[in-house]
């Protein structure tokens, strides 16, 4: 990489950010890590975990730490696909008379879309988000529009198992680059958050990064090299999940279905990030290793055995990384 210049600065700017992200989120070091990461290979995030675990303010400050605009949207049973993408409202021209169609611009057209509670809706209102996340436009009538750039989907979502929720179509859910689980602070740091409760609420963010350096880091990571060893140990790992032509007898009794190519893409593109914010121009396989469950988790399908046996797919990640090794 012959910009080295540039990746030094990345690494002072990462812990800038983290520095000011610290002012209002209390722990959660390596959630703010993979959210970075995340950022700078331009993908989506679903944050997973109860409510009142500050997801929606952690989203909030990440967009005012990248000076990014920033819409919020309240996923709820009634909401239409329409108040995610905009509408066309038939208006009378004052020049000539006659009635044509205006598009309003939905909430979508924003750089960071916090789609909060997301399995709160349907699976039509959750499908109006997937060619937004793809293709980084939307078609409404006969007419495309494009999104800003950068563009990033941050969802919450609540554990499926809570009631009232929807499950995310495998369509859908393949879009999104991580899967990240919010879990309780310890004890300290929840001290921490309820003395300080009311200067948190308070604190301004103040920008570290604009969109013009964001779009620079990530064509730093695009064009990151990436040693053959590192790529072919993604592969063999992803390759491992699936159930065809699959030795491990465990995996066939506890999966219904394993991950795709995509996943292997992406396993490779984020450690390229990792190793990027660590100073280092080139990925190692502690790289892909680091990003495994978030890249993974949501691109297994365990079944009833998985269940019963008490294995989640993080426990069913876990034991593939110890076989493999």
């Amino acid at each position: 990489m012959n910009n080295i210049k540039e990746v030094e600065n990345l690494t002072k700017l990462k812990k800038d950010f983290n520095k000011e992200i610290s002012k209002v989120i209390v722990g959660q070091e390596n959630i703010i890590n993979q959210i970075f990461i995340a950022l700078l290979c331009n993908g989506h995030i679903i944050l997973e975990g109860v409510p009142g675990l500050a997801k929606t303010l952690l989203i909030n400050s990440v967009a005012k730490a990248l000076a990014l605009d920033f819409s919020r949207i309240q996923f709820t049973p009634d909401l239409m696909p329409s108040d995610i993408t905009g509408t066309e409202i038939i208006q009378e021209n004052k020049t000539s008379g006659k009635r044509e169609f205006k598009f309003y611009k939905g909430p979508i057209f924003g750089n960071i879309i916090l789609a909060d509670e997301i399995n709160r809706t349907p699976p039509k209102t959750q499908s109006a988000l997937l060619q937004a996340m793809q293709e980084k436009n939307i078609t409404i009538g006969n007419e495309t529009y494009k999104l800003n750039n950068p563009f990033f989907v941050f969802a919450t979502q609540n554990p499926i198992e809570q009631e009232g929720t929807y499950p995310l179509p495998e369509a859908q859910l393949d879009r999104f680059m991580f899967n990240l689980i919010i879990k309780y602070p310890n004890e300290n740091e929840e001290n921490t958050i309820v003395k300080n409760m009311h200067q948190i609420i308070n604190t301004e963010i103040k920008p570290i990064i604009n969109s013009e350096q964001l779009i620079i880091f990530q064509n730093l990571v695009i064009n990151m090299p990436v040693s053959d060893h590192v790529i072919n140990f993604a592969v063999k790992f992803v390759r491992s999940t699936r159930l065809d032509n699959n030795s491990d007898k465990s995996i066939q009794k506890w999966l219904n279905w394993g991950a795709g190519p995509r996943a292997s893409s992406i396993l490779v593109l984020a450690a390229k990030a990792n190793a990027l914010m660590n100073n280092r121009t080139t990925p190692e396989i502690d790289d892909i290793k680091y990003v495994v469950k978030p890249v993974l988790r949501h691109r297994i399908i365990p079944n009833f055995n998985a269940e019963a046996d008490g294995m989640s797919c993080d426990d069913i990640l876990e034991y593939l990384l110890n076989s493999l090794e």
